[in-house]
């Protein structure tokens, strides 16, 4: 059996490439298992900050032969001086993954410790993706994808934040089942508005500054 390596030695790796975009926003948005990973997933992240003026931090591995998926509770500021200049810059972080789950194929699930914004996330992703099933309540997430171990780095801002979990049928041109935004396949149309519910559930949050973001841990 292989031993998965550290994160600072994943970051080592010619074919991984790190992120940082550090914008006047508080709220940040990360995708560090983008890139042939957890395809799409970076794409939207990025996009979403650049939309709305926030930061954003992602690592990308672009060898879909030889990709790790790291567990979040290893992906470790102590490992990145990127990902903690990213950390000590933003109040409040919305991370974006990827998952399949049998019976799940069109649920898009809001874990993480901060549950004020997962619910003021929610609320945007419904109105924009009516075809999918926006689940933001803790007791109807897999334990495994509630995103609330305390290392995981959603949950390390000063605020803490929102773990988006995506199934693949948000992430493909559904014609042919190309990945989006994958050479000339194009943005597939809930990609785009996905990432318009993010940005602009990010712009409200930032305009709104709300105090409460830690009160329901």
């Amino acid at each position: 059996m292989s031993v998965k390596p550290g994160f600072g030695e994943l970051l080592a790796r010619v074919d991984v490439s790190e992120v940082s975009e550090l914008r006047s926003a508080r709220l940040g948005f990360m995708a560090y298992h983008g890139g042939q990973l957890e395809k799409v997933t970076d794409v939207i992240a990025s996009s979403a900050a650049k939309a709305s003026d926030c930061s954003y931090y992602g690592v990308l591995q672009s060898d879909e032969d030889s990709v790790v998926h790291l567990p979040s509770n290893i992906v470790a500021p102590t490992e990145s001086l990127k990902l903690a200049e990213f950390l000590s810059h933003v109040d409040v972080v919305v991370t974006i993954h990827g998952y399949g789950r049998k019976r799940l194929w069109h649920a898009l699930l809001l874990g993480g410790r901060n549950r004020e914004l997962a619910e003021h996330v929610g609320r945007h992703l419904r109105r924009r993706l009516p075809d999918y099933h926006i689940i933001d309540n803790l007791v109807e997430l897999p334990r495994e994808l509630a995103g609330m171990h305390p290392s995981n780095p959603v949950n390390l801002p000063r605020s803490q934040g929102v773990q988006i979990e995506l199934p693949a049928t948000v992430r493909w041109n559904r014609k042919g089942r190309h990945w989006s935004d994958l050479g000339s396949h194009g943005r597939a149309p809930q990609v785009q508005a996905l990432i318009d519910g993010l940005a602009e559930a990010a712009i409200a949050w930032v305009d709104n500054e709300p105090a409460s973001g830690t009160d329901s841990l």
